[in-house]
């Protein structure tokens, strides 16, 4: 296959400004660039297939730069319904740094910020340079303005695709950059941005976006509960990437092993195969969570992230260093330890349990495990010596209600 074919087979193409694109992406080595607002300090991973595709590229011979808006950033790109939240200067810069460190570390990729270049620019210039090349009914007519008409859209929104295609522009000149990689959402900023080099140099740029990755109800992908899945280990552990990996859904998960693995088309049909045969196997999810985690902190984290799966799987919890129920346990609820108690004080006192009886009735039934033994004395004395590294205390009730106390 070639380079494009292979995109395309990823499911990595959407849309591209020009049908003399594949064949550039095929024959030459095209400098080019993908970006992101500071708007946390690290990327999270819904970011990582956009990312992977640079990389794919860069392997592939071009040259890939990673832009840090941090002008943009400042700004805000508008929302499909309301205006972002503004962030404050030292957050912003904060966020830059934790970002540009990343993505070096993970990827290598050069890393420019737009504040550099955006920040001199005075509101004249700005009108005369770059606004009179952009016709309002042009900008009214791409879809992430046309839908906030509605509800109100501030000038300060408005203005986000000037600067975006500022951004093209800017690195057209100076770095001989012809083409921009997104997601389909910034179809029209990043077109505005082809359009611009256009109008003002009269040579052609490119641009191709990617599908957003979503699960099959359309929930964008790296999505738990609401919360984002870091990129950043002390964020988000190996293990809780593990288990958000390993529960992907069977409908899609090939997609995702084409987006988020470099593992061949033949070894993905193998895959495949074998899903298809077994799926209560889950090999698809094995491998995907596999390769995702290696390539983000190595086989180490990835193999930690399995022996905690594993040992909270056959409930020997005991295996575990206190490191790794730190990482596996750190969202249950918890609580400190200054003495040693009885098993049904320990549950009454922590509200693992709402009285006496009540516990007394978890305790005759062998609901109560602590750190994966069963314990069935009210009287037993639940001290240092039975924590794990002499601090921690797993209590589970029933099947599936954790609780971790700390001894101090």
């Amino acid at each position: 296959m070639t380079l494009f074919e292979e995109l395309k087979w990823r499911g990595l193409i959407k849309d591209i400004t020009s049908p003399e694109l594949e064949d550039k992406l095929n024959n030459e080595k095209l400098t080019f660039y993908i970006g992101t607002d500071p708007t946390a300090d690290s990327m999270h991973l819904g970011h990582l297939s956009s990312f992977l595709i640079s990389k794919r590229l860069a392997d592939a011979g071009h040259k890939p730069i990673l832009l840090i808006g941090g002008a943009t950033g400042r700004i805000g790109d508008p929302r499909p319904t309301t205006e972002r939240e503004m962030k404050t200067i030292e957050e912003i810069e904060f966020n830059i740094k934790g970002l540009t460190k990343q993505a070096e570390d993970l990827f290598g990729f050069e890393v420019v910020n737009n504040y550099d270049w955006s920040k001199d620019i005075n509101f004249i210039d700005f009108l005369r340079d770059y606004g009179k090349f952009f016709n309002i009914n042009y900008m009214l007519d791409k879809d992430i303005i046309r839908r906030r008409l509605e509800t109100g859209i501030t000038y300060t929104e408005f203005s986000y695709m000037i600067m975006q295609a500022l951004d093209f522009l800017h690195l057209y000149e100076t770095k001989n950059c012809t083409l921009q990689v997104a997601g389909s959402d910034q179809w029209g900023n990043i077109t505005a941005g082809v359009d611009l080099i256009r109008k003002k140099t009269g040579n052609e740029a490119y641009a191709f976006t990617m599908p957003l990755v979503t699960d099959s109800s359309g929930k964008k992908f790296g999505k738990s509960e609401g919360n984002a899945l870091w990129l950043d280990k002390n964020k988000t552990s190996g293990y809780e990437l593990y288990q958000f990996l390993i529960n992907a859904e069977d409908e899609k998960i090939i997609d995702y092993l084409k987006v988020f693995t470099f593992l061949s088309k033949e070894e993905i049909e193998t895959i495949e195969k074998e899903h298809n045969e077994k799926p209560e196997l889950r090999m698809a999810q094995k491998k995907l969570a596999e390769c995702v985690i290696t390539f983000l902190h190595g086989k180490e984290e990835y193999d930690k992230a399995l022996k905690i799966s594993e040992a909270l799987f056959s409930g020997n919890i005991k295996e575990l260093k206190l490191d790794e129920i730190e990482s596996a346990f750190k969202d249950i609820p918890s609580f400190k330890i200054d003495n040693e108690y009885t098993l049904i004080d320990l549950l009454v006192n922590n509200g693992i349990a709402s009285s006496r009886r009540e516990a007394r009735e978890f305790i005759s039934a062998g609901s109560i495990l602590i750190n994966g033994d069963k314990v069935t004395d009210e009287n037993e004395i639940i001290s240092k010596d039975k924590a794990i590294e002499g601090k921690a205390i797993v209590v589970r009730r029933g099947k599936k209600k954790y609780y971790m106390g700390m001894f101090e």
